[in-house]
């Protein structure tokens, strides 16, 4: 595994809770109503409490999403991880969906430990063609002189179909081969909807000393046989209140959810 990730991370199966940031200004999904801050404060909470050993800030109601994110979006929710800084008890990392710069320069401007996102292949996708850029986005990463910041690739695409006719391992051997992250994710349809075990397996099993993580759909039945396999997990939606996306984090479904991490891991 990488450096960068053994330093996040230290040797364990790492477990990430979501903490999915209210839709921002200009989303169309926008409530002028909602507090940002003290709903991602919520989430946050709850998941360090119940031990979770990162979180990761999205903006998942962001919907429509886009692959150059508006500015303002990128700026709202560097405000908000700000305010929430003297709180934050573990590493975290961000996500702007589906912007890999705009992740970047949020990830560097708030101190973030790792950053996911789409970095490589071509898609076929609901918000049209997709063609990421991992070289300029690590340079970038590089340039703002943030090296050690992980970069966590999602080879598998939600809300999209790869162009690559080549097989997911192969397309996930041949990033680790090009672009040096450091973890693979692998991931299900759509947001939620769970990474195919057999496709955990293949990938790990082309790539033996690379970080592989299950990135959707990590249930509660589910978890042990994820990380019997994988090299640890992203989680958001079965923490939350009815296992919905769109809700907050349930402190009894997250800290039961980290109760079955821990007994597999024994």
């Amino acid at each position: 595994m990488s450096m960068n990730f053994k330093s996040v991370f230290g040797e364990t199966k790492p477990v990430i809770g979501m903490v999915h940031i209210g839709a921002l200004p200009g989303s169309p999904l926008f409530d002028p109503a909602l507090d940002l801050v003290a709903s991602a404060r919520t989430d946050l909470l709850a998941l360090q409490k119940a031990g979770f050993d990162a979180v990761m800030f999205g903006n998942e109601n962001d919907r429509p999403y886009e692959f150059d994110v508006d500015t303002a979006s990128t700026a709202t929710m560097a405000v908000i991880i700000g305010q929430l800084k003297s709180e934050i008890t573990v590493p975290f990392g961000v996500n702007v969906l589906w912007d890999p710069m705009s992740s970047i320069a949020l990830g560097v401007a708030t101190g973030a430990a790792f950053v996911r996102e789409i970095f490589t292949g071509t898609y076929a996708s609901d918000m049209g063609p997709w063609t990421p850029d991992a070289g300029r986005a690590m340079r970038y990463r590089n340039r703002l002189g943030r090296p050690d910041m992980a970069m966590l690739y999602n080879v598998c695409a939600e809300f999209a179909h790869s162009l690559d006719q080549r097989s997911l391992p192969d397309r996930a051997r041949s990033a680790v081969f090009s672009s040096v992250p450091d973890a693979i994710l692998v991931s299900g349809q759509i947001t939620g909807e769970a990474a195919a075990l057999s496709d955990l397996e293949a990938v790990k099993a082309v790539l033996p000393k690379t970080a592989i993580m299950a990135n959707t759909g990590v249930k509660h039945d589910t978890v042990a046989d994820v990380l019997a396999i994988a090299d640890g997990c992203i989680v958001g939606s079965s923490l939350k209140f009815d296992g919905d996306t769109w809700k907050c984090i349930d402190p009894d479904r997250a800290s039961d959810f980290m109760d079955r991490v821990r007994a597999a891991r024994k």
